[in-house]
């Protein structure tokens, strides 16, 4: 079976292809299912077929993965850094099995590529599980998280007992270190009690409170890359021991309220990013809700069902309507409308009859189909959600900047307290004193602020944003969104409403003295009442009749197959709507019997072949709606056609404001991306902001297309559809809409909640003041450094201003961060 070159969907027979002349230099060589994949491929990349289609998914794995290399994908709770991701990715491969294994601490998700069943699941958990990690099966479907938990644990194993801490030194011991009268002499034994009650508070907060900074210092050691977990623990033990070492020595001077601030201060920005990064991955719940995983089989005798996994190429699958299909295949028996927008991101169901091939995914709407599974047994829709959970899983590749200097700063700050206490040794210093100078280098470089710089301005970010009903999920989307350079818009669900409506309703001019629109909808909709067609959905909404659909006589809604006849009498006249009888259900379209005259709604070719002749004027409104990219039905009675109702998908309100706003007086591309045919997006090609508009795009190209476009500059996709998660998921920044599906929203980076398409420009502009606040906040944090750090080298500082210091610095961060974003910004 041909697959097609961009997006490796399988191809029709004969596959589309280039029909230039193949010396032309701009021709495309490469074999398409689609005219969008062809003309995605001849715009943004020439000649696709000497390209890998895999690669920008596959840029960061150095491993050689066989082909035929299977894929398990494991939830990781408890990663927050890079070098956590080269811990996992370690105790991963050391099973033989593995072959490769590559995890992104931004989303918990490892990715394990391993022998086909020779690597057991249960056993990689239990390798994963451990150092204060928690391994789980990624299964798509994931219990949510508590944050209470962690806000117990913060509260009360490190606010209650640093409190209690920080109120013994405020009352008992910064009154005598400052040579004020204390109520206690700490060399005695009240001191001593007092001093020892300190030490078992502060043990406290070190050990459970700082257990994920212990744990995170210890896994940078054992993946022998240093991180700011490492400096933060020497930092806060080293307190803990001098002081700890101090009391039986009867030193009176000790520094566990330096060990209960750095602990404190880092696990209240830890805790921000925890809650950054539990909202970044929902729980796909749409993967489970669409993904099909049994499946009717059809026998000599009747049906049975199977397991979807136990299906084989050729085995004929009845769907019924309302019912996904399974696998991709061809229709053997039955005609029916197919909604293929999850898979396709097709706004209009297309009718499918025998002979013709459908995708696993979509949903047959109106009639029973009978399926022939395909040659592989495979669904488009389960090789979409693989294709989003790739992405999801593969590495970001942004990491925040003070983990990226870690692996300078860390050692530089070590050989500098190891210096600084040999040199003190070395001009005749005491071994306390020296000590003290080394402790104090630990302290003051102990980085808080640096660490918080970043946490911090996007908690307060996220927060501005939560007010304005957008929810970020990420905090690399205000690194990244200020540098975004296109701008790609999915058209259905995002600049349009996504629901078939009545937009037109046009009588003929030889029926306009005896029918108005209003009556024209009505007499439309008493009949498509019958019909579980989306657009006859929207034709009895605009009539504003009762959707309850009518009872045959045998007990089943007409549009299954039952006929309503005369002798259906009264109660099914009432339903149907004052005398409708004798419905047929036809491939495009019904005709009836209405208060005794025969009706027919429907496609135009319908009335054509019901014996109607098609008016000019009502022609020209049929051309004028098809090329609008919208839908005409066409109402006919007794002989005469009495107008045409036009039904379509409009655009939003404000989609003309939102992509000029998001284009920035053209400083951003604006790309308008569909599974629509290219009829549906003229009003979009036409607008002076939007610069290409690619249509007939299937899913999976929609993400190639996206890659694509970042190769000329970051990419940011807004969008909300499941066939929209994998090009979301693609995109340097990816904007869902709250009404889209959980698939999309699950697979962005931002999710708009109030507003709709209107609060996409004040992600920009919310992005770049975030941006910019960050970048302060990195300043101060650099200055405070090189100014304390010489300072702390010298022994011109002791811990307790060092720790005074240190904590000034983390508190103007916190003040910077914590200012409000005004109508300027």
């Amino acid at each position: 079976m041909t697959t097609c070159t961009l997006c490796d969907l399988p191809t029709p027979d004969p596959p589309v292809t280039d029909d230039r002349d193949p010396a032309d230099e701009d021709h495309v060589s490469g074999a398409f299912c689609c005219r969008g994949c062809l003309e995605v491929a001849r715009t943004l990349d020439g000649n696709p077929a000497d390209a890998d289609p895999e690669a920008a998914l596959d840029n960061d794995r150095s491993e050689s993965v066989p082909d035929d290399a299977e894929q398990t994908f494991v939830h990781v709770d408890g990663m927050h850094c890079a070098t956590c991701e080269r811990f996992v990715e370690s105790v991963a491969r050391d099973d033989g099995s593995v072959y490769a294994a590559e995890a992104s601490y931004a989303t918990d998700l490892v990715r394990v590529s391993h022998a086909p069943d020779a690597t057991d699941t249960d056993d990689l958990l239990d390798r994963l599980t451990g150092y204060g990690y928690t391994a789980s099966e990624a299964s798509g479907a994931r219990e949510e998280t508590d944050d209470g938990d962690e806000v117990v644990k913060f509260l009360i194993g490190g606010g209650l007992f640093g409190m209690m801490v920080m109120m013994w030194y405020a009352i008992f011991l910064y009154p005598t270190y400052f040579g004020f009268e204390s109520f206690v002499n700490l060399a005695g034994l009240d001191g001593q009690y007092l001093l020892w009650n300190v030490w078992v508070f502060a043990s406290i907060v070190l050990f459970y409170t700082g257990f994920p900074i212990l744990r995170g210092a210890y896994v940078s050691l054992r993946a022998g890359q240093p991180n700011m977990d490492l400096l933060v623990a020497l930092a806060a033990t080293s307190a803990y021991v001098y002081s700890t070492l101090a009391i039986p020595l009867g030193r009176t001077h000790v520094y566990f309220d330096v060990t209960v601030a750095v602990v404190l201060v880092v696990t209240l920005g830890n805790y921000y990013e925890t809650r950054i990064k539990r909202s970044a991955v929902g729980r796909l719940g749409e993967l489970t809700a669409a993904r099909v995983s049994e499946a009717r089989v059809v026998t000599d005798d009747d049906h049975r069902t199977v397991s979807v996994e136990d299906l084989a190429p050729g085995d004929h699958v009845l769907v019924r309507p309302g019912e996904r299909i399974p696998v991709d295949g061809e229709v053997v028996d039955g005609t029916a409308a197919v909604d293929e927008s999850l898979v396709t991101g097709e706004s209009l169901p297309r009718t499918r009859r025998r002979g013709d091939e459908v995708r696993g995914g979509t949903v047959v709407t109106d009639e029973p189909l009978v399926i022939a599974v395909g040659t592989d047994a495979t669904s488009t829709l389960d090789r979409l959600v693989n294709h989003l959970w790739e992405i999801q899983s593969s590495r970001s590749g942004i990491q925040r900047l003070a983990d990226r200097l870690a692996t300078v700063f860390v050692p530089g700050v070590l050989v500098l307290g190891v210096a600084a206490f040999g040199w003190q040794v070395v001009t005749g210093a005491g071994l306390g004193s020296a000590l003290l100078t080394g402790l104090t280098v630990l302290i003051v470089s102990c980085p808080c602020a640096l660490g918080l710089a970043t946490p911090l301005a996007v908690a307060r970010g996220i927060a501005a944003a939560g007010g304005r009903g957008i929810v970020v999920s990420g905090d690399t989307v205000f690194e990244e969104t200020p540098d975004v350079e296109t701008v790609v818009f999915d058209k259905t669900g995002t600049l349009t409403d996504g629901e078939m409506a009545v937009t037109e309703t046009a009588v003929a001019d030889d029926a306009s003295e005896a029918w108005d629109a209003d009556d024209l909808l009505g007499l439309a909709g008493r009949v498509e009442r019958y019909s579980r067609h989306p657009i006859a959905d929207a034709v009895v909404a605009a009539a504003d009749l009762d959707e309850t659909p009518p009872t045959a006589s045998d007990g089943t809604p007409a549009a299954d197959g039952g006929q309503v006849t005369a002798s259906d009498d009264a109660e099914s006249s009432r339903r149907a709507g004052d005398g409708v009888t004798d419905v047929q259900t036809h491939d495009r379209g019904l005709t009836a019997t209405v208060d005794g005259a025969s009706v027919v709604v429907g496609h135009p070719a319908l009335a054509v072949e019901s014996g109607y002749d098609l008016p000019a004027a009502v022609e020209e409104t049929i051309e004028s709606a098809r090329a609008r990219g919208t839908v005409p039905v066409v109402i006919g009675r007794a002989g005469r056609v009495l107008g045409v109702v036009v039904a379509g998908d409009d655009p939003r309100e404000s989609w003309d404001e939102v992509v000029t706003a998001v284009s920035a007086d053209g400083a951003r591309q604006v790309v308008v991306l569909t599974g629509d045919d290219e009829r549906a997006t003229a009003r979009f090609r036409e607008h002076p902001a939007v610069d290409r508009v690619f249509a007939g795009v299937p899913p999976a190209a929609k993400a190639e297309t996206v890659d694509r476009l970042r190769n000329e500059g970051p990419v940011a996709m807004v969008g909300d559809g499941s066939n929209d998660a994998p090009a979301l998921a693609t995109a340097d920044i990816g904007i869902a809409m709250a009404s889209g599906t959980d698939l999309a929203t699950d697979a962005a980076d931002v999710v708009i909640v109030d507003r709709g398409l209107a609060a996409v420009p004040e992600v920009f502009t919310l992005a770049g003041s975030t941006h910019r606040r960050i970048r302060t906040n990195l300043g101060w944090a650099f200055l405070y450094n090189a100014v304390a750090i010489p300072l702390a080298v010298t022994g011109l500082l002791n811990p307790l201003f060092a720790a005074v210091a240190m904590g000034t610095s983390s508190l103007l961060v916190v003040a910077n961060s914590s200012r409000s974003f005004g109508v300027e910004e």
